[in-house]
């Protein structure tokens, strides 16, 4: 993989796939810097998975200006002439809206992003990470995190598919399309060697890597 090449990249998928973790692993082999979501730091976000129709708003908005200030603070410092690699694409941040709040709720959102969302930088490179909806709830209740304890297959299935149609129609970077159910390029370092090589021999904008049992 040659950051010459891919200065910003960027990991995503669903909850629980593993895009944190990732993210990190190839930031620490590349030396790169590292821009991550703080869901810890989201005040409503265990309660949004408790009672979703309550909390979404203030859980969305909440992520919106994390996300916002993250990518502010980066621009100002320059470190974006480094190489960045982040688990998280602003583009998407609407899928979690549209998803998940009422249509008041949700014209309110888009006037707020469009005014305050900055023109973040265009990654190089956007790998995006699948996993079906069963083996990412089981990725969660393994990990045991407590603000996760209230999410459920219904919303995992519902989150997939808005996934899947947003990268489907998502042409501003090259995209690496990894399904995770038989690879694992955290925990094995021949697989996280086999994405990197596949990754290194991509030649267009949209490429996949399927590997079977």
């Amino acid at each position: 993989m040659n950051f010459d090449t891919y200065k910003y990249v960027v990991v995503e998928g669903p909850i629980g796939v593993g895009k944190t973790t990732l993210a990190t692993k190839i930031a620490t082999r590349f030396e790169a810097q590292i821009l991550l979501e703080q869901p810890a730091d989201n005040p409503f976000l265990e309660r949004f998975y408790r009672d979703s129709a309550r909390y979404a708003l203030p859980a969305q908005m909440c992520f919106l200006f994390q996300r916002v200030n993250q990518l502010q603070a980066m621009a100002r410092a320059d470190l974006f002439d480094a190489q960045v690699v982040s688990d998280f694409l602003l583009d998407k941040d609407p899928l979690f809206a549209r998803l998940t709040l009422a249509d008041d709720e949700l014209n309110l959102y888009h006037q707020l992003y469009e005014h305050i969302h900055p023109q973040a930088p265009t990654p190089d490179l956007v790998i995006y990470l699948q996993a079906s909806p069963e083996t990412l709830i089981d990725r969660v209740r393994k990990r045991g995190v407590a603000i996760e304890n209230g999410i459920s297959e219904p919303y995992l299935n519902r989150l997939c598919e808005s996934y899947s149609r947003f990268f489907h129609d998502y042409d501003k970077a090259p995209v690496m399309i990894v399904n995770t159910e038989h690879l694992n390029p955290i925990g094995s370092d021949e697989d996280f060697e086999l994405l990197l090589t596949h990754i290194k021999d991509m030649r267009g904008k949209r490429e996949f890597f399927n590997r079977g049992e």
